[in-house]
């Protein structure tokens, strides 16, 4: 087998083309165009892949079980990522960065395969459904918290603070991609064939992660002449829960993500009881075009997710990195909060197709985009093993930990309080007051782990 060709290529030149494009998004340096070109390119890949994954997710679950029974397998899928989050810092102690990258997507995309595999040998949409639905919140969160963990460990928290809008350019990119493969695909493909062509986009991945971890190395070795490079070792002992309950600045932002979550996985609820309805109303006027159920709520998820992330690259591109330089990265964590607020106060007045689906789609754009790379730059000051085993335990635990408070107030909600739509559109508003409240939290102990001053961070 030929042996893949890591040499560092030769670097752009700063008045160059590319220099140039770059630079039209953000600020980039000499000596960075390259690796940051390749960051983007694997996590436009990595969101490429779940937004393939996404629409047949929601589409199996919810025309196998429906809406409700979709927030209660939260539980279930925090529930597995604890396990998830210990087996990989156990990994990530053993084995170094790009081996232990690579072995996850790798174990993700054998995953793919055996789902087809299930669907050929005819397994019931149900238990299809609820498979996929727990695998899925496992994959999401999993890849992307490795991914984030592996560019915060690259740059420094200066170098992060300019490059990290534009590398979340591919993931809001890829987003949108993914979304508008579905949109084309499905109806003549189906919603399962998306699994195989989901796995090999992520395939990709791979050769884009030990690509970017050589020539870091490199770059490293000659500036510093260490040998062996802090990326070509494993990190060191010690599991993702203990280094995040030793951290006041850790668990604020734990908390933050699982708040953020809480009131996004509302409003995940109220779009798929939105879009139930709209199944359900197209099917008694005969309206579904010829497509089955799971086939048009696939279709109808694609093309919100088509909307949204249109939105989301519009922000990604233009605004992100002038609203770091404007109000730092402190400054950004309140953007998002205020814009949900006037989202589900809209909603809590009137649940109509169009309330809904602009307020969401405002709402996911502004996450996909700004929040995304805020929150990911928040880890750039921390530790090594706190930008991997930490994060992953964030990212995956309590983000999963906001579904299930979303499941439990869904359960009450609907079982004992008899809440309408709008109802969990005033919760969410309750929820958006706690959630700016841990924003200002975080942002006193940012101050002071980077020194303060007066000058945004």
């Amino acid at each position: 087998m030929k042996e893949l060709d890591t040499t560092p290529a030769a670097p752009p030149r700063p008045d160059s083309s590319v220099y140039r494009i770059l630079r039209l998004f953000t600020e980039v340096h000499p000596g960075e165009a390259v690796t940051a070109v390749l960051l983007v390119m694997n996590v436009y890949l990595l969101m490429t892949c779940y937004y393939i994954i996404k629409p047949v997710r929601d589409a199996l679950i919810n025309a196998g079980k429906g809406a409700e029974y979709k927030s209660y397998l939260s539980a279930a899928t925090a529930v597995v990522l604890v396990f998830a989050v210990k087996a990989f810092s156990r990994l990530a102690s053993r084995v170094p960065r790009q081996k232990l990258i690579a072995t996850v997507l790798a174990f993700f995309i054998s995953n793919l395969v055996l789902f087809y595999g299930l669907y050929l040998g005819g397994i019931p949409l149900g238990t299809m459904g609820i498979v996929f639905f727990v695998w899925a919140g496992v994959f999401s969160v999993m890849l992307l918290a490795q991914f984030w963990g592996f560019a915060n460990d690259i740059y420094t928290e200066a170098e992060g603070r300019r490059l990290f809008p534009l590398i979340a350019f591919g993931a809001t990119f890829g987003a949108l991609t993914g979304s508008m493969i579905v949109k084309v695909l499905v109806a003549s493909l189906g919603c399962y064939a998306m699994m195989i062509v989901a796995g090999a986009v992520l395939s990709a991945c791979i050769f884009l992660t030990l690509i970017v971890h050589r020539r870091e190395v490199d770059r490293i070795r000659l500036k510093s002449r260490e040998a062996p490079a802090p990326g070509d070792k494993p990190l060191a002992k010690g599991g993702g829960f203990r280094l995040l309950f030793s951290s006041r600045y850790l668990l604020l932002i734990a908390f933050f993500i699982m708040v953020l979550n809480l009131v996004n996985t509302n409003g995940q609820y109220i779009l798929d009881r939105v879009f139930s309805r709209a199944a359900q109303e197209a099917a008694a006027a005969g309206t579904m075009g010829g497509l089955s159920t799971v086939d048009y709520l696939g279709r109808l998820y694609a093309d919100f997710f088509t909307t949204f992330n249109l939105l989301a690259v519009v922000i990604q591109l233009f605004l992100v990195s002038r609203i770091f330089r404007a109000v730092g990265v402190r400054g950004a964590l309140f953007v998002l909060p205020v814009l949900a607020f006037g989202g589900y106060a809209a909603v809590s007045l009137g649940a109509t197709l169009l309330a809904v689906k602009w307020a969401k789609a405002v709402e996911n754009a502004t996450d996909y985009s700004l929040m995304n790379t805020t929150r990911h730059a928040l880890f750039l000051i921390t530790s090594r093993e706190a930008k991997y085993k930490a994060k992953a335990a964030i990212d995956t635990f309590f983000h999963r930990s906001g579904d299930v408070l979303s499941a439990l107030t869904v359960f009450l909600g609907t079982t004992f309080l008899s809440f309408k739509i709008e109802s969990i559109a005033l919760v969410n508003l309750a929820g958006v007051a706690v959630w700016i409240f841990l924003g200002v939290l975080i942002a006193r102990e940012h101050r002071k782990l980077t020194g303060g001053g007066t000058r945004p961070a």
